[in-house]
Protein backbone atom coordinates (compact mmCIF):
# COMPACT_ATOMS: atom_id res chain seq x y z
CA UNK A 1 0.00 0.00 0.00
CA UNK A 2 1.70 3.32 -0.73
CA UNK A 3 1.77 6.15 1.58
CA UNK A 4 1.76 9.96 0.51
CA UNK A 5 4.21 12.26 2.05
CA UNK A 6 4.30 16.04 1.69
CA UNK A 7 7.40 17.54 1.94
CA UNK A 8 8.41 21.12 2.51
CA UNK A 9 10.16 22.60 -0.39
CA UNK A 10 13.94 23.62 -0.04
CA UNK A 11 16.79 22.26 1.56
CA UNK A 12 14.64 20.02 4.02
CA UNK A 13 13.05 18.18 1.14
CA UNK A 14 16.73 17.18 -0.53
CA UNK A 15 17.88 16.48 3.58
CA UNK A 16 14.73 14.25 4.11
CA UNK A 17 14.92 12.69 0.52
CA UNK A 18 18.29 11.36 1.21
CA UNK A 19 17.84 10.35 4.30
CA UNK A 20 14.81 8.05 2.84
CA UNK A 21 16.84 7.07 0.05
CA UNK A 22 18.93 5.58 2.71
CA UNK A 23 16.73 3.62 4.58
CA UNK A 24 15.71 2.19 1.91
CA UNK A 25 12.32 3.94 1.70
CA UNK A 26 12.44 5.01 -1.96
CA UNK A 27 14.78 4.49 -5.01
CA UNK A 28 14.91 7.07 -7.57
CA UNK A 29 15.30 10.80 -5.97
CA UNK A 30 16.44 11.96 -9.47
CA UNK A 31 16.15 15.52 -9.46
CA UNK A 32 12.59 17.10 -9.08
CA UNK A 33 13.36 20.10 -11.97
CA UNK A 34 9.96 22.14 -11.53
CA UNK A 35 7.78 18.84 -10.83
CA UNK A 36 5.85 18.73 -7.62
CA UNK A 37 4.44 14.97 -7.39
CA UNK A 38 6.83 11.94 -7.56
CA UNK A 39 5.75 8.29 -8.02
CA UNK A 40 8.56 6.10 -6.42
CA UNK A 41 7.60 2.84 -8.85
CA UNK A 42 10.58 0.72 -6.49
CA UNK A 43 9.51 2.27 -2.96
CA UNK A 44 6.71 2.28 -0.84
CA UNK A 45 5.92 6.23 -1.34
CA UNK A 46 4.29 8.79 -3.38
CA UNK A 47 5.90 12.37 -2.40
CA UNK A 48 5.11 15.61 -2.89
CA UNK A 49 6.47 19.58 -2.44
CA UNK A 50 4.31 22.07 -0.84
CA UNK A 51 5.52 25.29 1.18
CA UNK A 52 6.89 24.28 4.59
CA UNK A 53 3.90 26.27 6.41
CA UNK A 54 1.31 24.08 4.45
CA UNK A 55 2.74 20.23 4.99
CA UNK A 56 0.36 20.17 8.81
CA UNK A 57 -2.36 21.27 5.88
CA UNK A 58 -2.21 18.55 3.73
CA UNK A 59 -1.16 15.90 6.55
CA UNK A 60 -4.44 17.07 8.44
CA UNK A 61 -7.13 16.90 5.48
CA UNK A 62 -5.81 13.47 4.46
CA UNK A 63 -4.33 14.62 1.05
CA UNK A 64 -1.08 12.95 2.82
CA UNK A 65 -0.77 10.45 5.13
CA UNK A 66 2.41 11.45 6.70
CA UNK A 67 4.59 15.18 6.16
CA UNK A 68 7.78 16.34 7.34
CA UNK A 69 7.62 20.07 9.13
CA UNK A 70 9.29 22.49 11.43
CA UNK A 71 8.12 22.07 15.01
CA UNK A 72 7.90 25.92 14.86
CA UNK A 73 4.92 25.25 12.04
CA UNK A 74 3.12 22.31 13.88
CA UNK A 75 3.58 24.39 17.48
CA UNK A 76 1.95 27.60 15.64
CA UNK A 77 -0.52 25.58 13.67
CA UNK A 78 -1.43 23.17 16.35
CA UNK A 79 -3.35 20.72 13.57
CA UNK A 80 -5.01 17.97 14.24
CA UNK A 81 -2.17 14.92 13.80
CA UNK A 82 -0.10 13.06 15.38
CA UNK A 83 3.52 13.45 16.19
CA UNK A 84 5.85 10.40 15.17
CA UNK A 85 9.45 11.16 14.92
CA UNK A 86 11.98 14.15 15.70
CA UNK A 87 14.20 13.59 12.66
CA UNK A 88 17.13 15.73 14.26
CA UNK A 89 17.49 18.18 11.13
CA UNK A 90 16.81 21.52 10.46
CA UNK A 91 17.84 22.72 14.15
CA UNK A 92 17.13 25.86 15.07
CA UNK A 93 15.68 27.21 18.34
CA UNK A 94 12.86 29.68 18.75
CA UNK A 95 13.33 32.99 20.54
CA UNK A 96 13.10 36.46 22.23
CA UNK A 97 15.64 38.91 21.27
CA UNK A 98 15.86 42.82 21.42
CA UNK A 99 18.38 45.51 20.71
CA UNK A 100 21.52 44.91 23.06
CA UNK A 101 21.24 46.57 26.09
CA UNK A 102 17.22 46.68 26.23
CA UNK A 103 15.47 46.55 29.46
CA UNK A 104 12.26 45.22 30.08
CA UNK A 105 9.59 47.18 32.67
CA UNK A 106 7.44 44.15 33.67
CA UNK A 107 4.59 45.73 34.89
CA UNK A 108 4.16 47.79 31.10
CA UNK A 109 2.35 46.25 27.87
CA UNK A 110 5.66 44.26 25.83
CA UNK A 111 5.19 44.98 22.18
CA UNK A 112 6.21 41.65 20.42
CA UNK A 113 6.73 41.64 16.49
CA UNK A 114 6.60 38.07 15.06
CA UNK A 115 5.47 36.10 12.31
CA UNK A 116 4.42 33.36 14.90
CA UNK A 117 1.27 34.67 16.15
CA UNK A 118 -0.02 31.53 18.39
CA UNK A 119 3.44 30.71 19.78
CA UNK A 120 4.08 34.22 20.89
CA UNK A 121 0.66 34.69 22.97
CA UNK A 122 1.02 31.25 23.91
CA UNK A 123 4.66 31.90 25.90
CA UNK A 124 4.02 34.85 27.32
CA UNK A 125 0.09 33.94 28.43
CA UNK A 126 2.44 31.08 30.35
CA UNK A 127 4.10 33.99 32.47
CA UNK A 128 1.02 35.99 32.48
CA UNK A 129 2.35 39.05 30.62
CA UNK A 130 0.48 41.31 28.74
CA UNK A 131 1.77 42.03 25.34
CA UNK A 132 0.99 43.76 22.18
CA UNK A 133 1.24 41.15 18.83
CA UNK A 134 2.70 43.36 15.31
CA UNK A 135 2.49 40.40 13.01
CA UNK A 136 5.08 40.52 10.19
CA UNK A 137 6.14 38.16 7.67
CA UNK A 138 9.72 39.30 7.45
CA UNK A 139 12.75 40.88 8.23
CA UNK A 140 11.32 40.70 12.03
CA UNK A 141 14.47 42.11 13.46
CA UNK A 142 13.61 45.59 11.75
CA UNK A 143 10.43 46.01 14.07
CA UNK A 144 12.86 46.94 17.20
CA UNK A 145 15.33 48.85 15.05
CA UNK A 146 13.07 51.40 14.21
CA UNK A 147 11.37 51.79 17.75
CA UNK A 148 8.19 50.11 16.47
CA UNK A 149 8.26 46.42 18.99
CA UNK A 150 10.36 46.06 22.51
CA UNK A 151 11.39 42.64 21.28
CA UNK A 152 10.51 39.76 18.59
CA UNK A 153 10.07 35.76 18.67
CA UNK A 154 11.72 34.55 15.89
CA UNK A 155 13.88 31.63 14.76
CA UNK A 156 17.69 31.93 15.27
CA UNK A 157 20.27 29.67 13.53
CA UNK A 158 23.31 31.00 13.77
CA UNK A 159 22.37 34.42 15.08
CA UNK A 160 24.69 36.03 12.86
CA UNK A 161 21.97 38.35 11.74
CA UNK A 162 21.23 39.37 15.07
CA UNK A 163 24.80 40.43 15.56
CA UNK A 164 25.13 42.51 12.84
CA UNK A 165 22.15 44.57 13.45
CA UNK A 166 23.44 44.96 17.59
CA UNK A 167 20.66 42.36 18.97
CA UNK A 168 20.69 39.27 21.00
CA UNK A 169 18.84 36.39 22.23
CA UNK A 170 16.36 37.41 25.80
CA UNK A 171 15.00 34.38 26.43
CA UNK A 172 14.96 30.48 24.68
CA UNK A 173 11.12 29.57 23.80
CA UNK A 174 11.50 26.18 22.24
CA UNK A 175 14.01 23.58 20.25
CA UNK A 176 13.06 23.86 16.75
CA UNK A 177 13.61 20.73 14.56
CA UNK A 178 11.54 18.46 11.64
CA UNK A 179 9.20 16.32 12.71
CA UNK A 180 7.35 13.76 11.10
CA UNK A 181 3.98 13.89 11.34
CA UNK A 182 1.16 11.85 10.49
CA UNK A 183 -2.63 11.82 9.65
CA UNK A 184 -4.59 10.18 11.80
CA UNK A 185 -7.01 8.42 9.82
CA UNK A 186 -4.33 7.30 7.72
CA UNK A 187 -2.56 5.79 10.56
CA UNK A 188 -5.44 3.66 11.35
CA UNK A 189 -5.26 2.29 7.76
CA UNK A 190 -1.73 2.31 6.73
CA UNK A 191 -0.48 1.79 10.48
CA UNK A 192 1.59 -1.30 9.46
CA UNK A 193 3.18 1.00 6.38
CA UNK A 194 3.36 4.33 8.07
CA UNK A 195 4.72 2.59 11.04
CA UNK A 196 7.65 0.88 8.75
CA UNK A 197 8.92 4.07 7.51
CA UNK A 198 8.88 5.75 10.61
CA UNK A 199 11.10 2.64 12.42
CA UNK A 200 13.30 2.89 9.22
CA UNK A 201 13.80 6.42 9.83
CA UNK A 202 14.12 6.59 13.64
CA UNK A 203 17.16 4.33 12.88
CA UNK A 204 19.15 6.48 10.94
CA UNK A 205 18.53 9.52 13.27
CA UNK A 206 19.73 7.51 15.87
CA UNK A 207 22.51 6.02 14.54
CA UNK A 208 23.66 9.86 13.49
CA UNK A 209 23.14 11.24 16.93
Amino acid sequence: MTVNIALPKGRLAEKTLALMKRAGILQDVGDPGRKLVFEDEGGMVRYFLVKPWDVPVYVERGVADIGVAGKDIVTENCPDVYELLDLKMGKCRMCVCAKNGYVDRPGSKLRVATKFVNTAKSYYSSLGRRIEVIKLNGSIELAPLMNMSDVIVDLVETGTTLKENDMGVVNVIAEISARLIANKTAYRFKREEIDKITSLLGALVNENI
